[in-house]
């Protein structure tokens, strides 16, 4: 049977088959996307199993400490400074504290997050390995302390996370998405036919983002602050201006993304182009140490990650702006060198 003489149920069964497949980003979302989830995650968490526990020892006995647990091959011990630990175990960095005291009698205190399962896994490993090994069985109460106080918590981590991917979403969206869609439309072969620069045209689509972001954050980390107790403990003003230049820096990578794409589906797949490594990479919803150590300078040279980075450090540590230089510059080039490059290369048409 030939394909005329199909029935017409099959023939539009092919027609939607052969549109899908013209389509990449609904490929990449269909079958690209899941596989790059799992990819980062198993990354991400590769050293969450059963072989693998997190421990890090801090205080007087220490390395005495850290001798009896390197004997047992499942625990990977580190000895962070001492003002380190609490936001080591913050972001998931370690699954367990074992804060020791001053002499080798006097039994450690752990710190753990009961509502993390590898850390409860981490407690029992760690008190069962040195139970096992020297202390009598009447040794069993070890002190026990969790992270309570505002600032320690996973929503307190989580929110300069979201502030920031949201800052991403809207400056690269808010415009990339824009320019194009007044392209499709040919608004913009009409505005190249007035006297305005294209400097100007490109400044005021940042500037106008930049005040929808002031609003947009605003909401969300007031929202933050009064339905989970999120407290910024260093200065609003400086979270705003972190705020602004996070969102100027994407807004100049939104307009380099846009300055050429000539369709609502290109630019679609442009912005997850180069949104998605970020969403996964960036330290949103976990740690960014999380990932191998070969992939640490790539990422650390990511805009989102010095973007989050920087809200974490006033929101959680109440770090000024002169301590946080290292990731403002690396947000201001980005935005810079991107804004040059979508002068030069901005069409109209």
């Amino acid at each position: 049977m030939s394909q005329s003489q199909l029935h017409p149920l099959w023939q539009l069964v092919l027609c939607r088959i052969r549109v899908f497949y013209r389509q990449p980003e609904a490929v990449f979302w269909t079958y690209g996307f899941p596989l790059v989830m799992l990819t980062a995650m198993g990354l991400a968490f590769r050293e969450e199993s059963k072989e693998t526990i997190l421990v890090d020892v801090v205080g007087p006995q220490a390395a005495a400490f850290e001798a009896k647990l390197s004997k047992d091959p499942r625990f990977k011990i580190k000895q962070p400074a001492a003002n380190e630990w609490r936001k080591r175990l913050q972001t998931g960095k370690t699954n367990l504290v074992v804060e020791t005291g001053e002499s080798a009698s006097e039994l450690p205190r752990f710190w753990f997050e009961p509502y993390r399962a590898e850390s409860v896994l981490a407690r029992e490993s760690v008190k069962n390995a040195i139970l096992q090994s020297e202390l009598p069985p009447e040794a069993a109460n070890f002190a026990e302390s969790h992270l309570e106080e505002i600032g320690s918590r996973y929503i307190d981590f989580l929110l300069p996370g979201m502030v920031g991917m949201n800052l991403m979403g809207g400056g690269m969206w808010g415009i990339g998405f824009v320019v194009v869609d007044m392209r499709v439309r040919k608004l913009l072969k009409r505005l190249q036919a007035t006297p305005m620069r294209r400097s100007d045209f490109l400044l005021s689509l940042m500037l106008v983002r930049l005040l929808f972001a002031v609003f947009d954050m605003g909401f969300l980390t007031l929202f933050g602050h009064y339905a989970f107790g999120v407290q910024c403990r260093g200065s609003l003003i400086e979270l705003a201006a972190v705020m602004l230049v996070g969102g100027a820096s994407f807004a100049g990578i939104g307009l380099l993304v846009a300055c050429r794409a000539q369709t609502t589906e290109t630019i679609s797949g442009l912005m997850n182009l180069v949104m998605l490594p970020m969403w996964i990479l960036s330290g949103v919803f976990f740690s960014s140490a999380r990932f191998p150590e070969i992939t640490q300078p790539i990422i650390q040279a990511l805009p989102l990650t010095a973007l989050i980075n920087a809200l974490r450090g006033v929101m959680l540590d109440g770090e000024g702006l002169f301590a946080l230089w290292q990731p403002l510059l690396l947000l201001v080039a980005w935005g810079a060198v991107s804004f040059t490059i979508a002068l030069r290369s901005f069409r109209w048409t």
